[in-house]
């Protein structure tokens, strides 16, 4: 699977942090079933590695890593089954890692040196982070401008309300997004409510 692949799955990728391995089977199947199937597990819990393996386990479910950090975490995530990589930023250690593994990667980008360090790299798509207090739009736009062929996935502070301007830019394939799944006890059927509507953002 190519990272575009990911990219082209549904509109948003869930950003998940999941504290309780039981709560992974039931949230991957709502947001599957809500029409988001690339799953984001954050490794910013001690559960991350184990709710990635349950979730793989669901029909329908491409679940990729996120905050991957350095190439041992890319393994840690890779042998509990990502079939995709995101990172908050990108070091050539973890570049060439990830590029070595085949893996589809999305590295974090804020900057142009970021994006000229990424194709050095041999990587043209990249996620755009923190995406609204890095200057928002106009400064993707900024960004976008110097760079043709190169698609971003913008995520932090994105919301409901302001996804659909961001995916109606030609140059962002989809974007990160937490908001799908609310703080608190697990509610599968407004989770799987919110990603219908999430899934429907696709200009």
């Amino acid at each position: 699977m190519t990272v575009d692949d990911v990219m082209a799955l549904a509109p948003v990728i869930p950003v998940l942090i999941v504290d309780r391995v039981e709560d992974a089977v039931p949230l991957a199947q709502a947001l599957v079933a809500g029409g988001l199937p690339a799953l984001e597990v954050t490794l910013r819990t001690p559960a991350a590695l184990e709710v990635m393996r349950e979730m793989a386990s669901v029909p329908g479910a491409v679940v990729g890593a996120g905050t991957v950090l350095n190439p041992k975490q890319l393994d840690d995530a890779l042998e509990a089954g990502a079939k995709f990589i995101v990172s908050p930023g990108l070091t050539e250690p973890l570049g060439k890692a990830a590029v070595a593994s085949g893996t589809a990667f999305l590295p974090g980008i804020a900057t142009a040196a970021d994006i000229m360090r990424g194709l050095d790299l041999g990587l043209d798509r990249f996620k755009f982070f923190p995406a609204s207090t890095s200057g928002g739009l106009p400064a993707i736009k900024a960004l976008a401008a110097p760079f043709g062929g190169v698609r971003f996935c913008p995520t932090g502070g994105i919301t409901m309300e302001t996804a659909p301007e961001w995916l109606a830019q030609p140059f962002i394939g989809c974007v990160g997004g937490s908001w799908v799944v609310p703080k608190g006890p697990l509610d599968p059927a407004k989770i799987e409510a919110l990603a219908r509507d999430a899934a429907a953002l696709r200009p």
